[in-house]
């Protein structure tokens, strides 16, 4: 297995034609939230999870007030600007090493290309050794570009449902999985009707593609 992750694109990354697992990042691979949380304390404020977004859930310690949207973006973009210490979700990387032998795996990550280098090393220093796709916007149409271009099966992992529509709309034969790494964010999201497969952690995940592999 490669050490170094690399920046492509959907049209031109590396396959194979095993089966293709196409994973988002943020709480897919990364605990996201725990490290803008973190971010926030060093800074007198604190992430109420009581929603499943950051704008309006961001408050100052002093006095528990709302940080305005505008700040709140700063801040993230403060955040995301080297963002390259996340601590991985629990079991992704030995589930990932496990399948890695039997799948072509690409990460498709919603980040502009100035955030692509810090993510290229956080994924290296977690040992994610994939393809990583800088996206923007819906992620249908790179899912729909990859479907084509791998093979068969393929599942889709990500933790915002209208990024699963959109794979749903544009490439149903993929498998959708819904997932959240967090478990302080799990109960802020319903599961995506249009869900193949609601997971609790990443052995369901691996249970769910091995069950299917099987059947190729």
């Amino acid at each position: 297995m490669n050490t170094a992750p690399t920046l492509t694109d959907a049209q031109t990354v590396a396959l194979t034609g095993r089966p293709l697992l196409i994973l988002d990042a943020d709480e897919v691979l990364f605990l996201f939230a725990d490290g803008f949380t973190k971010f926030l304390e060093a800074r007198g404020l604190y992430l109420d999870f009581s929603s499943y977004r950051l704008h309006g859930n961001v408050r100052r310690r002093a006095d528990d007030s709302v940080v305005d949207d505008a700040e709140v973006t700063r801040l993230l973009d403060g955040f995301r600007a080297d963002l390259d210490s996340l601590e991985p979700v629990e079991d992704a990387q030995p589930v990932l090493q496990r399948l890695g032998p039997d799948m072509d795996i690409v990460v498709l990550s919603n980040i502009p290309a100035a955030q692509a280098g810090p993510r290229l090393r956080n994924l290296a220093a977690a040992g994610f050794a994939f393809p990583l796709i800088a996206n923007s916007g819906p992620k249908g149409p790179a899912i729909k570009t990859l479907a084509q271009r791998g093979g068969a099966p393929a599942f889709f992992v990500d933790d915002i449902p209208p990024h699963l529509l959109s794979a749903a709309e544009l490439a149903p034969d993929v498998f959708r999985i819904h997932f959240i790494g967090d478990t302080r964010l799990k109960p802020l999201l319903p599961p995506f009707a249009q869900a193949h497969l609601w997971a609790e952690g990443w052995t369901d995940i691996e249970a769910f593609v091995r069950s299917h592999l099987g059947k190729a």
